[in-house]
């Protein structure tokens, strides 16, 4: 009787074969441990994307995307959502436990005392165009902490990488509204450590010298909201860019500078900006059902942004959670916005249209985050920078992780060569 571990793999062409071990976790399927597959056979195997290979094992989310399912460290989204905190989460994605309430403490101290960024990153700042994009300026800024900070970034030493971690979750809100406010030529504000994580960014962004900011409470609690929904979520191209980077030694604002610019791409982090793009293509309300009926035909280019999405096949957890808080932000804030209004008529009509049920074409987590961001009067260019600062407790996790797994390895995918084969030079004159 074969070994129901092991799966064996023969090839028939050279009768080399190879016995595999299958890995399992704690959820989820299976894996086939493909270590020795190139000794025994002589191949390597060939997945585009990456779409059926766990490059790492890891600790710190899980997906199952037909159930709708998303854990972080084994509690529900939709736990945490409703009665955590996005810097209760970070220290959960690092520490992998809820903390006490002294632990927490001592916790969200570090964090408010390492918000300041130095004051020579303003002259960094000088170095770019008044219209750079943001989150040029981001990864920028990030990259160059590891010349503020080059006395600690010894990454073999457990309490540099702890502080390393403090640094990036305390400083990313900092540096990501001194990209807004240098974008529109205000001053910079100096973070306010009598505030909390959320309400100390939002007046970092919007406070200005002649006037307090009034700040609803509904609006820090939806932006503390879509921090937790977008903490982490396994390993994607962000994630996966962080580990890859991370795993050659390079230093941690090195490796969250590349998995920043990772998630700048419309395939990832830039989506909910492509949201609002879409709304302003169709424009007013009355446009919808064309909208909608041009998504449905496959000979049209037009494509409904926000809408399903790749892992989750029935429906986005985060989606369900963050739809009821989109609402109640446009009835507290009583925005009056056209762009809004198409968003509500689309949501309606795909919600109710057979083609969109069937297909479980839902509008996903980057529909409603688009909506809030524009609501709280948050520009579309800063939406993928607000995407970051969240992503940056996972990143920031998943690469200590990385750091303390025993074997971990250099990243080295492997290809298969199309190009030319051999062939002798010749010389300019005889081409």
């Amino acid at each position: 009787m074969s070994d129901p571990k092991v799966v064996k793999l023969v090839d028939e062409s050279s009768n080399r074969s190879s016995t595999l071990p299958l890995l399992s976790g704690t959820l989820g399927p299976s894996c086939i441990d493909l270590g020795t597959l190139y000794k025994d056979t002589g191949h390597f195997t060939y997945d585009p994307g990456f779409g059926s290979t766990a490059s790492t094992k890891s600790a710190i989310t899980y997906i199952d995307g037909d159930k709708g399912v998303l854990l972080y460290r084994g509690y529900p989204i939709e736990q945490l959502a409703e009665k955590s905190t996005f810097l209760e989460v970070a220290y959960l994605l690092l520490n992998g436990e809820l903390p006490k309430k002294g632990e927490f403490a001592t916790f969200e101290h570090q964090i408010t005392h390492h918000t300041m960024m130095h004051e020579s990153l303003k002259n960094f700042f000088q170095g770019f165009h008044h219209d750079a994009h943001p989150m040029a300026m981001l990864a920028a800024s990030v990259a160059s902490l590891s010349a503020f900070y080059h006395d600690d970034l010894n990454v073999d030493d457990p309490n540099d990488r702890k502080l390393a971690a403090i640094r990036l979750i305390a400083k990313m809100p900092t540096i990501a509204a001194a990209c807004y406010r240098y974008s529109i030529g205000w001053p910079f504000r100096y973070p306010r450590n009598n505030l909390e994580y959320v309400e100390r960014f939002l007046h970092m962004m919007f406070e200005v010298p002649s006037e307090p900011l009034q700040l609803n409470p509904v609006a820090a609690k939806a932006l503390d909201l879509l921090f937790i929904l977008h903490a982490d979520h396994e390993q994607n191209a962000s994630t996966s860019t962080v580990r890859l980077v991370g795993s050659t030694g390079a230093n941690p604002y090195a490796s969250i500078a590349a998995g920043i610019t990772a998630l700048w791409g419309p395939a990832h982090g830039g989506a909910n900006e492509a949201v609002l793009e879409m709304l302003q293509e169709i424009g007013t309300p009355d446009r919808v059902e064309t909208a909608v009926n041009r998504a449905k035909d496959k000979n049209d280019n037009f494509r409904l942004m926000g809408f399903g999405h790749r892992v989750y096949k029935n429906f986005d957890p985060r989606a369900k959670i963050i739809r009821e808080m989109c609402h109640k932000v446009l009835n507290e804030l009583g925005v009056n916005d056209p762009l809004l209004d198409v968003a509500m008529k689309l949501e309606e009509a795909a919600l109710k249209d057979d083609y969109f049920v069937e297909r479980k074409l839902y509008p996903n987590v980057d529909f409603y985050s688009g909506i809030i961001y524009k609501a709280l009067g948050i520009p579309t260019e800063m939406f993928t920078v607000m995407f970051a600062i969240a992503r940056t407790a996972g990143w920031i996790s998943h690469w200590i992780e990385q750091h303390e797994t025993p074997g971990s390895r250099i990243g080295r995918p492997r290809q298969i060569y199309t190009g030319a084969d051999v062939r002798d030079y010749t010389a300019v004159d005889k081409r």
